[in-house]
């Protein structure tokens, strides 16, 4: 299968990714995913919302899978025979900010454990990396807040919440005064001032 990236948000699909999605026959992805590609979807395309992602080995070869943002960023590439890259939160979240990519560092705390995510974005932080987190929507941000004290790092959080919807929302704030998250949908980016 060819899994293809559909961006985080409206109007992110890359010309390559709308190729692929205009060729198709049948596509399986989330509900969010199915919607960011809809009209690029060709008619009689037959097309599944995967609710229940311990069966995604059973979509067919030669099927498109839609992964959110891009596939290789905690998405559904590994699934793939061939992979469309798509704009990644983290592509939109940094350019958003201003921040480079090259001193980027990745945790993944979306469905794993929130603690050790912790743990390895205060590490990374320490190490003078800019950290870009996949959060869940029980991320505890005044947590990671609480732990940039507890080592001494003056950091400042950007929550960047629904990154292109027109909800899209960013609040920045310290380890001493942590922004909020306010929707499910986010990803937490942290960095020194002096790092940046």
């Amino acid at each position: 299968m060819i899994v293809v990236g559909v961006g985080c948000g409206p109007g992110m699909l890359t010309v390559e990714a709308i190729r692929e999605i205009g060729k198709a026959r049948r596509v399986y992805g989330s509900r969010r995913s199915i919607e960011l590609a809809r009209e690029h979807i060709p008619p009689g395309c037959a097309v599944e919302e995967i609710t229940d992602y311990s069966r995604i080995g059973e979509v067919p070869d030669g099927a498109i899978l839609l992964s959110t943002g891009d596939p290789m960023l905690s998405g559904l590439g590994h699934y793939g025979s061939r992979v469309v890259p798509g704009i990644s939160s983290m592509q939109v979240a940094f350019a958003r900010l201003r921040l480079p990519l090259d001193k980027a560092s990745v945790v993944d705390a979306h469905g794993s454990s929130r603690e050790m995510a912790i743990s390895e974005a205060i590490d990374e932080l320490a190490r003078g990396k800019i950290v870009f987190i996949v959060a869940d929507p029980a991320f505890d941000v005044k947590g990671l807040a609480r732990r940039m004290r507890q080592r001494g790092l003056d950091c400042m959080i950007a929550v960047c919440e629904e990154l292109g919807y027109e909800s899209e929302r960013i609040e920045a704030g310290t380890a001493t005064s942590p922004p909020e998250a306010k929707s499910r949908l986010f990803s937490i980016v942290a960095w020194r001032e002096a790092d940046r």
